[in-house]
């Protein structure tokens, strides 16, 4: 819980509402961010030390509500001073016709935020590859991933940080579960395959609404992704309609799903290699100890 007042403090935050609703909503995001980085150990030991070199991380922005609340609140911590780490934001131009390159660019120089814009026209290779009627996401999210490593390695980084909400997470959970027959989603923080980077998703608890209420309410300028929401029949949209229909229900649903994921049961699950189950082994009692023994007839 923060107990500074939550006044305007960066220009990222220039046009705030001064609506008590809007003050829970960003008191509510602060919290729960911070909450993950640090039950996650997103800062790294050592980084608190003042004499030590700022660690750095790649905060990657797509342009829209959940990428701005994300570089928004991870400011809002750095300012408070509850987050030692320097932070340049990064919006990868894929090349993606219609494309408006000067959003990113402009608002970025407005609110005084370093960045990077990298352009490399992934786009023409994703519609090169993909088989007509199947879905870009995987190739065009694999060449994304790739550059912003390149990128996060140019320019000093240790982490690439990414807007992926609560809900984001429980979605990827069951589109496993459903397609990929396994139980596995986006972990709030990971090592890439190289070894020399971490991948951290400071929203993991957030949830997808507040995102969204948030950038509407600060009036940030929202790019829609026209390259896989153009595409009818998505996976991850048919189990978006599944969650709301839940959620619909049964409100609170979601959050509920959620914990579950940080609730964990191994022994209670079918793999045997997370759980040793050959190896259990049951209390002897006494009629065990007497087992095979021929009872004397008198």
């Amino acid at each position: 819980m923060l107990d500074t007042d939550l006044d305007d403090i960066h220009p990222l935050f220039a046009d705030a509402p001064s609506t008590t609703g809007f003050k829970k909503l960003r008191k509510r995001i602060v919290r729960y961010t911070r909450e993950a980085i640090e039950q996650y150990g997103m800062i790294e030991q050592g980084a608190r030390d003042p004499d030590a070199k700022p660690q750095k991380w790649l905060v990657c922005l797509s342009g829209g509500k959940d990428s701005y609340t994300l570089l928004a609140v991870l400011y809002e911590l750095k300012w408070r001073g509850l987050l030692p780490v320097d932070l340049l934001a990064c919006n990868l131009d894929q090349g993606q016709p219609g494309f408006p390159a000067t959003v990113l660019p402009e608002f970025l120089e407005k609110m005084g935020v370093p960045h990077r814009i990298e352009y490399q026209d992934t786009y023409s290779v994703v519609m090169d590859k993909v088989p007509a009627g199947r879905t870009f996401c995987s190739l065009c999210s694999r060449l994304r991933r790739g550059n912003l490593y390149r990128v996060a390695r140019e320019e000093g980084c240790s982490a690439v940080v990414l807007g992926h909400h609560r809900d984001d997470i429980l979605e990827t959970f069951f589109m496993n579960l459903f397609h990929g027959g396994r139980l596995a989603t986006m972990p709030p923080k990971l090592i890439n395959e190289e070894g020399d980077l971490f991948v951290y998703r400071p929203l993991a608890h957030v949830a997808e609404a507040d995102c969204e209420k948030f950038a509407r309410s600060m009036n940030y300028p929202i790019i829609p992704c026209d390259l896989c929401g153009s595409q009818d029949g998505l996976q991850r949209q048919q189990v978006k309609q599944i969650l709301d229909g839940w959620e619909s229900n049964s409100p609170g649903r979601r959050q509920v799903m959620f914990r579950a994921l940080m609730n964990a049961r191994p022994s209670h699950l079918l793999d045997p290699k997370l759980f040793d189950f050959l190896g259990l082994e049951r209390k002897k009692t006494e009629s065990d100890t007497n087992f095979g023994e021929i009872p004397v007839l008198r």
